[in-house]
């Protein structure tokens, strides 16, 4: 309640929060899907779990596709059945449909 009442006080006396001024920074510079696709490869571990993370070699976002190199050919196979959970997650932690299909190499 009292973080509400502060909130409508800062936008009345035309105070932006740190938050609010790093987002309207992201959109007129259009760098908001760069900024998501950034913190997909920073928080890898968080979205897949430390096991998948320690086996991720490399990861990037290319034309809406994650590719993820995996040291090792059995997690592969197996992720490469979970692909679609795995783009639900990515895209849940991007708060928007930022990838349509992951690629493991």
């Amino acid at each position: 309640m009292e973080r509400r009442r502060s909130t409508e006080l800062h936008a009345r006396q035309g105070v932006t929060t740190m938050k609010e001024a790093f987002e309207e920074l992201l959109k007129v510079y259009r760098l908001q899907s760069r900024y998501k696709e950034f913190s997909i490869t920073a928080f890898w571990e968080k979205i897949m779990g430390a096991p998948i993370a320690q086996r991720t070699i490399r990861l990037f976002i290319k034309n809406e596709v994650l590719y993820v190199e995996l040291d090792s050919a059995p997690l592969k196979h197996e992720l490469n059945m979970t692909k679609t959970k795995i783009t639900q997650l990515v895209n849940k932690h991007a708060g928007e449909n930022l990838i349509r299909t992951v690629i493991f190499i």
